[in-house]
This record gives structure tokens, C-alpha cells and sequence, in this order.
């Protein structure tokens, strides 16, 4: 079965158009390889986290900073 993808973001931070940006790029290189991407809005504040199925890819605030779209793709690999 293919891995899936979910991006939760805070609606609140208006990083909405960071998230599909980066569900866009990792659809674009992973195109065969993931089942899809999910947007979900988040009900805390200031939370981006990233899940490879059911397991943190990326959090924000453990990391103090935004993944750069390089480093993404080298984790879903």
C-alpha cells in the first residue's frame, strides 16, 4: 500500500498557501510513489506538522522553523 501524506496547519497563521505548495511539490516528484495528500486545518495555534501516514515527518515547533522543500523530499524518500 502506498504512504500517505498529511499536512495540518494553522488556518489561524494563514499557511494555507504554504501547505499546498508544498502537498503540490511533493505530488509532482512523488507522483506514483504516494496514495495523496491531506490539508487538514488545525485547531492549535501556530501548529505545522507533517505526517508520513500515521508518523511525525516534520513539526515546526519541535524544529523552530519551516522545512525547506529540499529537505521534505529527502524525508518521504
Amino acid at each position: 500500500m502506498k504512504p500517505s501524506i498529511t499536512i495540518e496547519y494553522c488556518p489561524k497563521c494563514n499557511w494555507l498557501l504554504r501547505a499546498a505548495y508544498m502537498a503540490q511539490e511533493l505530488l509532482t516528484t512523488f507522483e506514483d510513489d504516494l496514495y495523496g495528500i491531506t490539508l487538514r486545518p488545525s485547531e492549535t495555534a501556530g501548529r505545522y506538522t507533517i505526517y508520513l501516514n500515521d508518523d511525525i515527518l516534520f513539526d515546526r515547533k519541535d524544529q523552530g522553523r519551516f522545512p525547506e522543500i529540499k529537505e521534505l523530499k529527502q524525508l518521504v524518500r
